[in-house]
């Protein structure tokens, strides 16, 4: 979040430096976010039904509750063993509020579950952003990810199913959902 000194002449208009997000505004961002993603828990129906028939209006298979699926930390890709492979859906959730209450964070899709996360991503910039924060406002920062590997292997079909899941879920880390949300943590590098 940036503000505009609004005292100067018109054509000198200027960004001041970034406002820090304080404690209060942090929990009051978590708990927007939150109060969205528990309401799409309780009535969790991520296949879109078609107002003319039963079948749901994409036939795409149905993505199980993401805090169904089992927990790995960030670091995954580095164990000798890669515990995902092949297409995938993948969910990042921050548990520093305590069971119950996680925030999605993010989802995307990936052709290779054990790669997706090696190297550059922004989501890594934001949850390392998100994470000073955290720590700044006294949170200790749980992230973990989750992945569905029951997804299609069809690319259209993957991405199709992955924006249903943005949809249902919002969360504030994919940039089809920052301004709904006014994601204040800032990827650095762009």
């Amino acid at each position: 979040m940036r503000q505009i000194d609004l005292f100067t002449t018109p054509g000198s208009l200027a960004l001041e430096p970034e406002l820090e997000l304080d404690a209060e505004g942090l929990l009051a961002w978590q708990q927007r976010v939150l109060q969205h993603q528990q309401q799409q828990r309780q009535q969790h129906s991520p296949g879109q039904t078609s107002l003319f028939s039963g079948a749901t209006a994409s036939a795409l298979p149905e993505v199980p509750e993401p805090l169904s699926l089992p927990p790995q930390h960030l670091q995954f890709w580095r164990w000798p063993e890669p515990p995902n492979q092949g297409a995938a859906i993948y969910f990042v959730f921050d548990h520093s509020l305590g069971q119950g209450n996680e925030l999605l964070l993010y989802l995307g899709e990936t052709i290779q579950a054990d790669r997706r996360w090696k190297g550059a991503h922004d989501c890594k910039d934001y949850l390392a952003a998100y994470g000073e924060t955290l720590v700044r406002c006294q949170q200790r920062p749980q992230f973990s990810i989750r992945f569905w590997c029951d997804a299609p292997s069809d690319t259209r079909q993957r991405r199709r199913l992955e924006q249903q899941q943005i949809r249902h879920w919002l969360p504030p880390f994919n940039k089809e959902c920052r301004q709904r949300w006014q994601t204040p943590f800032q990827n650095q590098q762009r």
